[in-house]
């Protein structure tokens, strides 16, 4: 019997081995912090899906800097953490997950350049992965601002095949050359699934959160970036043409018309309020002014729109906290006015060019 024993205790010890399943190795390549000389900054690194964008004084010198980078555990990142270099132009940084299976690039850039006060939509610049338009702001041929909108989400539904596919897209029928084309598109089989049968063309200044794209699509969209003026007014033109038939949710509402929607906040940020969402964007304390758009009706021709910001009761602007850029400006279009809760008609489109912010100087 004695034999046994050094034969039973390396069965049990080969059984349990088999047992024990290796832990597997993390499939995610994202980067979760950026960390950069905390003097040179306007406001805390914006990180999205695949780019980040850095906001930071007119006294940095682009041509040297080495931002660090955390990642996710087990990712790597190429070039290395901490790597001085020429940011006079976006670089790209590309991040390797612990498995070594997935891979993603991110765009970081340095944006010096305030916030412009006049928007044309000639410029755009696709997705890291070439599926969609990005409008985009540019000064001396370097991007200054990129304009956000629902395409990141609507990329995960698979059903756009093209650029132009896209809710948000660019049209060569601009009132001045180029112009922004917004339509409201069905999300297909996986919209349905996730109770998001469509989706609204839209365009705004601010950030889409994709890591709330499913679970929180109003919080997903994040509005505004530091603007150094009072805004008083928004002008452009604009044409609009509505869906035929109009949905809440699932079901046909028969006789409902589906209208745009164009608005700006102006609001004050502080250590808890970085950025409104669209939960807050229109009934957070912080905000000083708004515009809103009204009787925006169908039009085959460019129509001028002027909308006044109206201040809120009791607010007022600190000069040392405009200066210092502790206010944020958004501008919001949509082609649904109720699109974010999914009550809008498939196929309204609108068109929007030469956009203007009337400033107090």
């Amino acid at each position: 019997m004695k034999h046994f024993l050094p034969i039973l205790l390396a069965a049990t010890t080969l059984l349990l081995a088999s047992c024990i399943k290796k832990e597997a190795l993390n499939a995610e390549a994202d980067i979760l912090s950026c960390i950069v000389d905390n003097s040179i900054l306007k406001r805390e690194p914006i990180i999205q899906n695949d780019k980040i964008m850095l906001m930071v004084k007119g006294s940095t010198d682009l041509t040297r800097q080495a931002p660090q980078f955390t990642l996710t555990p087990g990712a790597s990142i190429e070039p290395s953490s901490g790597s001085t270099r020429d940011f006079t132009q976006s670089q790209q940084y590309v991040v390797t997950s612990e498995d070594r299976q997935w891979k993603k690039t991110y765009n970081v850039t340095f944006v010096v350049d305030e916030l412009p006060t006049k928007f044309s939509f000639e410029d755009t610049i696709l997705s890291t992965n070439n599926r969609y338009y990005i409008f985009a702001e540019k000064n001396n041929g370097f991007v200054t601002m990129e304009w956000a909108s629902g395409n990141v989400g609507f990329a995960m539904t698979g059903v756009a095949k093209t650029p132009d596919d896209y809710p948000t897209t660019q049209s060569d029928d601009g009132y001045i050359g180029k112009c922004a084309r917004l339509i409201t598109r069905s999300t297909g089989s996986f919209g349905e699934l996730a109770g998001m049968p469509i989706a609204a063309g839209n365009l705004y200044i601010g950030t889409f959160n994709t890591g709330l794209a499913l679970s929180n699509i109003q919080k997903a969209t994040e509005f505004g970036l530091p603007f150094y003026n009072v805004p008083l007014s928004i002008s452009g033109y604009y044409k609009y043409k509505a869906g035929d038939v109009y949905y809440d949710v699932n079901q046909p509402v028969p006789g409902k018309k589906d209208q745009c929607q164009i608005y700006a906040v102006f609001y004050e940020t502080d250590s808890e309020t970085r950025m409104l969402d669209g939960v807050n964007v229109h009934t957070h304390p912080n905000i000083i002014s708004m515009a809103f758009s009204e009787n925006m009706y169908e039009t085959n021709e460019w129509t001028l729109f002027t909308i006044p910001f109206v201040p809120n009761p009791g607010k007022t602007v600190d000069p040392e906290k405009l200066k210092n850029g502790q206010y944020n400006l958004t501008i919001v279009f949509s082609s649904s006015i109720d699109g974010g809760t999914y009550q809008c008609a498939p196929g309204s489109t609108l068109y929007i060019d030469e956009v203007e912010v009337i400033i107090d100087n």
